[in-house]
């Protein structure tokens, strides 16, 4: 067996709340609201790419609720060192579909149906609190203020774009305090509202501070280049972008979570991960990087077995072995520099129509941020379909090599893997019956039907092939 080139570190990842989603988004609640303002000035490329993501490069975050009432965790002692312990409790019932209680079925039922409302809501409600800012003139005054203050554009950007960041945040704060209050209701949460204004308060400072360097890069190209600042702010961003995502398990992680090495925690199950890793790199010569490292929340510790996490981090590390973290930063790349696009061609339409009563002079005049915000958030919803396909596309791959990489390493593998699910579904109250709309435009991840059904019918090995990914 080969070694992998860098020494593998195993961390065990301590959440004061549990988070909806189990194989889901590596951000922060508080946190990534507080990025959705960047998402619109050009941050797309890759905020949008991290909202959509379920891993982040060589990290496996499996995410489950305190309050789950899921089988105890099993001790995970391996008896021979090619396999995983065993693959379920004794009384573990086989996964034959995914169902729930009658009680749980209409909490999760109506749960979907608050969320797919409140996704409906939030984006009206977005575009609403634009669009006052501008009827009230609010980014002209902030643009007089900093003028009146400072010459240079430079110092300019350091009053205006907090001040305009606050507002925007401050009056879309009652979307995201209810979506807590409802994770809250039904159970997904149990962090406290201190806690939660907290963490919002740390993602608001990490998100002025990209924002003044961000919405002074882009008033300088287009005061710079009128007809293509569109391509070159786009052009110029992206390196910075890319040093965001890849310093955020450095930098941002630890400001939300707190880490130590799991190997005090749980050594069987570290040497469980460690053989999947070891198995993964095998099968992939490239390995994971200088940095590897298996993020495993506490409470995934408390609610699933070894062979369930170590199949939650075989899916994780398939986002990593098979590109997709590249990829859908390309493609929402793609994306951001065609609506980069369509929101040049849009913006002096919308400014000669509105303009002189939002007392808003050109489009390099500060005061036409709202503007672009309102412009780049209507062109992201309605590419909402095309990037939650993508990204149900990438999820299901990721689940087809977890099935492949755990095939004779863990004993009933696809048995697992639909208990894995099982579990996902009855702790994030995951609707049997999702609205096919919402999960049109909405579900980043297949809907856990179809995600357990394909647990148990993928069997390329029964007829004597071999699997997709893994060889």
């Amino acid at each position: 067996m080969k070694s992998p080139r860098n020494s593998l570190h195993l961390a065990l990842l301590k959440a004061h709340t549990p988070v909806r989603s189990l194989l889901g988004s590596g951000l922060h609640p508080p946190f990534q609201r507080g990025l959705m303002n960047l998402q619109r000035i050009l941050l797309a490329a890759v905020v949008l790419a991290l909202s959509f993501l379920a891993a982040k490069p060589a990290a496996a975050a499996h995410r489950v609720s305190l309050q789950s009432q899921q089988t105890p965790p099993a001790s995970g002692t391996s008896s021979a060192p090619a396999t995983v312990a065993q693959s379920q409790p004794p009384s573990a019932p086989r996964i034959t579909k995914y169902t729930l209680p009658p009680d749980r079925y209409q909490k999760a039922h109506n749960l979907a149906k608050i969320h797919f409302r409140l996704a409906l809501i939030s984006f009206v409600y977005g575009l609403v609190v634009l669009w006052l800012i501008l009827r009230w003139k609010v980014s002209g005054k902030y643009r007089t203020l900093a003028e009146s203050k400072f010459s240079k554009r430079s110092l300019q950007a350091l009053i205006f774009s907090p001040l305009i960041i606050l507002t925007v945040d401050v009056l879309e704060l009652p979307t995201g305090i209810y979506q807590n209050w409802v994770s809250r209701q039904y159970g997904l949460s149990v962090q406290g509202w201190g806690s939660w204004f907290w963490d919002w308060s740390k993602g608001e400072i990490i998100s002025i501070i990209l924002s003044i360097i961000l919405i002074w890069l882009l008033y300088a190209v287009i005061r710079k280049s009128p007809r293509r600042w569109w391509f070159y702010f786009w052009l110029v961003s992206l390196p910075i972008l890319l040093l965001v995502y890849f310093l955020q398990p450095l930098v941002i992680d630890p400001l939300f979570h707190k880490f130590e090495p799991l190997q005090q925690k749980d050594p069987a199950l570290t040497a469980s991960l460690e053989k999947l890793a070891h198995t993964a790199v095998d099968a992939y010569v490239t390995g994971f990087g200088a940095s590897k490292r298996i993020v495993v929340l506490d409470t995934t510790i408390a609610r699933a077995t070894t062979p369930q996490i170590v199949f939650v981090a075989g899916h994780e590390m398939g986002h990593y072995v098979l590109g997709h973290i590249p990829k859908l930063l390309a493609f929402f790349a793609a994306l951001l520099l065609v609506f980069s696009y369509l929101v040049y061609r849009s913006i002096g339409w919308l400014l000669a129509r509105s303009g002189a009563k939002w007392k808003v002079r050109s489009v390099d005049d500060w005061a036409s941020l709202p503007a672009l915000l309102f412009l780049f958030s209507i062109f992201f919803f309605l590419a909402s379909p095309i990037g939650s396909a993508f990204s149900r596309y990438v999820e299901h791959q990721a689940d087809r090599y977890g099935l492949e990489v755990t095939h004779g390493l863990t004993p009933d593998s696809s048995q697992v893997a639909a208990q894995t699910f099982q579990i996902l579904g009855d702790v994030d109250l995951r609707d049997p019956e999702p609205n096919p709309v919402d999960v049109f435009l909405f579900y980043r991840h297949p809907p856990i039907p179809d995600r357990v059904q394909f647990a148990l019918t993928y069997d390329p090995w029964s007829h004597g092939g071999t699997g997709e990914f893994v060889k």
